[in-house]
């Protein structure tokens, strides 16, 4: 019941952020006609944030495809992913260390 009420959060999204950028199409074009400068630019405003919506979308979908693959990895191969993990927390204690401490 949760992934399909995230499936449909997402999809409201992705749906509200193209709604936006028609939105900001309109008052953009009703803008130009009329010359009122203001409703141009919010129209502009609304395009961009329709568009950056639709990409937080996109990209909240591609984040949640590497998470799978990291628990898939983690699940069919424990000891590998125990490796990754310990080496990449060598190197950051490492590159992370005062200097003074690293002879």
């Amino acid at each position: 019941m949760v992934m399909a009420d995230d499936k449909i959060k997402k999809l409201e999204n992705r749906v509200e952020g193209v709604a936006r950028d028609v939105q900001g199409h309109l008052k953009d074009a009703v803008g130009g006609l009329t010359g009122n400068i203001g409703l141009q630019a919010e129209g502009k405003f609304d395009q961009f944030a329709g568009h950056m919506q639709q990409d937080f979308a996109d990209l909240y979908d591609e984040g949640e495809g590497v998470v799978e693959k990291a628990v898939t990895l983690v699940r069919d191969k424990p000891l590998l992913a125990l490796g990754v993990v310990s080496f990449i927390g060598i190197v950051l204690g490492w590159l992370l260390a005062p200097r003074s401490k690293r002879s």
